[in-house]
């Protein structure tokens, strides 16, 4: 038996699912397969199982990709504020956090709820637990071979996401398929994720296991974050390292600001002008770093004595330390606990306006399977939305 349908989609993500809502609000007989026993898994986990599900102030700016302007047509057409429209239309409760960050105020699965309500009500259908084994091209559309039969379109939708937490289902099947048809990729990497230290540095910071600082400044090149980071017993974590680790590639460093916006060299002179005779640990600590830090550094620059035994020149030595602490990762932590997968289907190979696949028309790939990358704090969710909500206008 082959199910016909006119609208087909792979995928039961964010993508996916307002892709299919709406395609099927045009009338199009829409069809939605998914591998999980579950729609939205990722959904689900996100935001601490409050799905921070945008950002009020999503926009260019805050996606990386090959092509910096692709995903402006998507972002302009379906904005934060009409995701909003609809959470409130569904009566979600919700609320912002920093830097414009909204999450549920109950739960993820009430995102998930929603989009599986509306879909319902548009008509698309849903199978779950039905992999894709083979894609062909037909005279008319596309024919899909899965482990529950066959089905025919005239459009197929790839929003299969990327690499990204694979025990969550994650594969390669987009890239795959996009191969399969001519199109490039963008190599992939694993972005929003912790980075990691090597053996030598883990020694002198694993004592600070748990330590947080907020804010700190962390910097890659010309690129900056000011948010939280957090030491961990393989190197570091927290919302600013994992921005930064969108930008980081192997062999850089990253430059680590402990305490932005404060002159510790002139507050240090300072006290010792005082006759503070606090010894510098002590007198870090007191500047507001975390005990475990103000140690760690009054130990690694070689002058925790008291502040008037210290020279001008030991004194901008430890400001030194604490404004431009420069760090050579090794490494991230992988595809197993990144947020997103970086790189993806080349955006030439994209109409911007519809996401269709230039080279072969009816074929579509939106949300991550793309070479478009949100910042942390709600973007990558955007991305979802806009570019199924964009592909669902034509497909």
């Amino acid at each position: 038996m082959t199910t016909a349908c006119d609208v087909l989609v792979i995928g039961a993500g964010a993508a996916g699912m307002m892709c299919a809502i709406e395609a099927a609000k045009r009338g199009r007989r829409v069809a939605v397969l998914d591998h999980a026993k579950a729609a939205g898994e990722k959904i689900r986990i996100s935001g601490g199982g409050r799905c921070n599900f945008t950002n009020i102030h999503s926009g260019p700016a805050n996606f990386l990709s090959g092509n910096p302007h692709f995903c402006k047509s998507a972002l302009s057409r379906y904005s934060p504020r009409d995701f909003i429209a609809l959470v409130e239309k569904h009566g979600i409760a919700w609320h912002e956090k920093t830097l414009g960050q909204l999450f549920c105020d109950v739960s993820a699965k009430l995102i998930i709820r929603m989009l599986l309500d509306e879909m319902a009500a548009a008509g698309a259908a849903l199978h779950l637990e039905t992999a894709v084994t083979g894609i062909e091209k037909t005279g008319d559309g596309f024919a899909a071979q899965t482990t529950r039969g066959a089905f025919a379109c005239q459009s197929l939708v790839i929003a299969t996401g990327g690499l990204s937490i694979p025990k969550m289902g994650a594969t390669g099947f987009a890239h795959d398929v996009a191969r399969q048809f001519g199109l490039n990729i963008i190599p992939a990497r694993a972005g929003l994720v912790p980075l990691l230290f090597d053996d030598d540095l883990l020694a002198l910071t694993k004592p600070l296991s748990g330590v947080s600082v907020d804010p700190a400044v962390v910097s890659c090149g010309k690129t900056s974050f000011r948010e939280a980071l957090l030491f961990t017993h393989r190197g570091l974590s927290g919302p600013a390292i994992l921005q930064i680790s969108s930008y980081w590639h192997e062999g850089e460093d990253i430059v680590i600001d402990l305490l932005p916006g404060r002159d510790v060299f002139g507050e240090l002179k300072q006290k010792r002008q005082d006759k503070n005779k606090a010894m510098l640990h002590n007198a870090l600590a007191e500047a507001a770093l975390p005990r475990r830090l103000a140690d760690l550094i009054a130990a690694r620059t070689g002058v925790d004595a008291p502040l008037t035994d210290l020279s001008d020149a030991k004194l901008r030595a430890v400001a030194d330390h604490i404004h431009r602490w420069r760090i050579p990762p090794i490494g991230t932590e992988g595809y197993r606990t990144a947020e997103v997968t970086l790189g993806g289907v080349d955006t030439d190979e994209l109409s911007s306006k519809t996401m269709e696949s230039r080279k072969t028309p009816g074929l579509y790939f939106i949300g991550e399977a793309v070479d478009v990358t949100g910042h942390l704090g709600g973007h990558n969710f955007q991305w979802a939305w806009a570019s199924g909500w964009c592909a669902g206008q034509f497909a």
